[in-house]
């Protein structure tokens, strides 16, 4: 009997911690992340037809590239459609770290806190440490929630990149000693901390100081991971418009998100189209990974 399953997973906003998932620093320091599944998809189809011919095939509604975790969202929609089962919380970790570990087969050198964002949903505070995931309490109270909905928007730039090219060059300057890399390594682990606090308590200028904080541990990596931002970035900071940012995955193009100041939404819109960039319209995603089968 013919059979078909889809499964679709949601890609993500990493808000704070970003890097710090990543072996080494996993094993050695451990890492910390706060991220928020958002309401765009990865999505996986099998198919075994009457002859018992399987077909697999997989889309995404943002390109690969974007620093939105696709990729991660990708395999672990693949994973959902292989197994197609029901899967409990227990179930959805180890969907993500089978993902993950397929991911690294083939070669792609990242962490895992989008595969965790694309199976579980919703705000994630993660905890990395040596091989493990610890899934830490995180409710935020809705008006944290409603209030970045209204005044963060997210932009593509439409600059794409690997991700795995980026860390190669920043973990070969890690092993090597270089202390600014360690020193913004601790300064983006350390604002998911404040960024857990900021989104649990609605908390708005712990929320600010914490983006400024990762930008600040991401300019000691590399300030090229900023570079195709600022020219369009600087005079919205300057005017206030844009109250704090973040590039989101890997950093050096893909998406970005953008803090607007109050009533400055529509001027900011304005700015980004004007230079090309691509205006992502976003809501959170509370469910994670969906499958079903007929």
């Amino acid at each position: 009997m013919a059979r078909k399953v889809v499964a679709r997973a949601p890609v993500r906003l990493d808000f704070a911690g970003g890097w710090t998932d990543v072996s080494p620093y996993t094993h050695d320091i451990g890492g910390e992340v706060v991220n928020l599944a958002i309401n765009k998809y990865a999505t996986a189809t099998l198919e075994v037809d009457d002859d018992g011919i399987l077909s697999v095939s997989y889309t995404c509604e943002v390109p690969v590239g974007s620093g939105l975790g696709t990729t991660g969202a990708i395999n672990v929609a693949l994973m959902g459609a292989i197994k197609a089962l029901e899967i409990d919380d227990d179930g959805r970790s180890v969907l993500a770290e089978q993902a993950f570990q397929f991911e690294s087969l083939l070669g792609n050198k990242g962490g895992r806190q989008d595969q965790w964002a694309a199976s579980h949903g919703g705000w994630n505070h993660l905890m990395f440490m040596q091989d493990s995931v610890e899934e830490m309490p995180l409710s935020p109270i809705s008006s944290s929630t409603k209030w970045l909905q209204r005044q963060l928007i997210v932009v593509n730039s439409n600059i794409t990149h690997v991700s795995g090219d980026l860390h190669k060059k920043i973990w070969e300057r890690y092993d090597a000693g270089d202390e600014e890399v360690k020193e913004g390594l601790m300064a983006i682990r350390l604002a998911a901390r404040g960024m857990a606090k900021a989104v649990q308590q609605d908390r708005r200028d712990e929320l600010i100081h914490a983006l400024n904080e990762v930008c600040r541990g991401v300019d000691l990596l590399d300030k090229g991971l900023h570079e195709p931002f600022l020219g369009v970035l600087d005079p919205l900071l300057s005017s206030k418009d844009v109250l704090a940012w973040k590039a989101l995955g890997a950093g050096g193009g893909g998406c970005a998100m953008l803090l607007c100041n109050l009533g400055r939404r529509d001027a900011v819109e304005a700015a980004c189209e004007a230079a090309g960039w691509t205006l992502v319209d976003w809501a959170p995603d509370m469910d994670g990974l969906t499958i079903t089968s007929s």
